[in-house]
C-alpha cells in the first residue's frame, strides 16, 4: 500500500505564535504536485463587481471556493496565501470566513495593503497555492 503524504503546517515554539490565522511553516510532501492559481477577486458568478468591500471578500472566498473544486482540490491542500487588499480588512468578518473555507486548518499567509489593484473597483486580491 502506498504512503500518502499530506501537507504538514507548523508553528515552531521558537517563534512567537502567529498573530493571525496562519501558520508559520507549510511543508509540501515530495512528489506533490503545485497549482498556481492567479488571484480571486469578488466579482459574482456573472461578473459583476460589488462596492461593499465586505461583499467582496465573500465572493473571493466563494471563488476560492469554486476553483479549487474545478480541479477537485480542498482547502486540506492549499499551502499559501497572499492577500492584497485596497481597504482596510475588517477582521472579525474576515475571519469568520475565512474560517468556514479553513476550520483552523491555517496555511502560510502574507496580507499587503497596497494603493490599488488592476481595476479601480477591485479592492481585494487573493491568491493561492496548493499542492496534491
Amino acid at each position: 500500500m502506498m504512503d500518502i503524504q499530506r501537507v504538514t503546517r507548523l508553528n515552531p515554539k521558537t517563534l512567537a505564535p502567529p498573530v493571525g490565522k496562519y501558520s508559520h511553516v507549510t511543508i509540501v510532501p515530495k512528489d506533490a504536485n503545485i497549482y498556481v492559481f492567479s488571484g480571486q477577486i469578488g466579482n459574482d458568478k456573472n461578473g459583476i463587481m460589488p462596492s461593499d468591500f465586505n461583499e467582496q471578500v465573500y465572493n473571493t472566498f466563494e471563488n476560492i471556493g469554486h476553483i479549487l473544486t474545478s480541479q477537485d482540490l480542498s482547502s486540506e491542500n492549499i499551502i499559501k496565501v497572499n492577500i492584497w487588499a485596497t481597504k482596510e480588512i475588517e477582521w472579525q468578518y474576515f475571519d469568520s470566513i475565512w474560517t468556514d473555507l479553513f476550520n483552523n486548518n491555517n496555511p502560510s499567509m502574507t496580507v499587503a495593503y497596497i494603493a490599488a489593484l488592476g481595476l479601480p473597483e477591485i479592492h481585494l486580491e487573493i491568491e493561492i497555492w496548493a499542492a496534491k
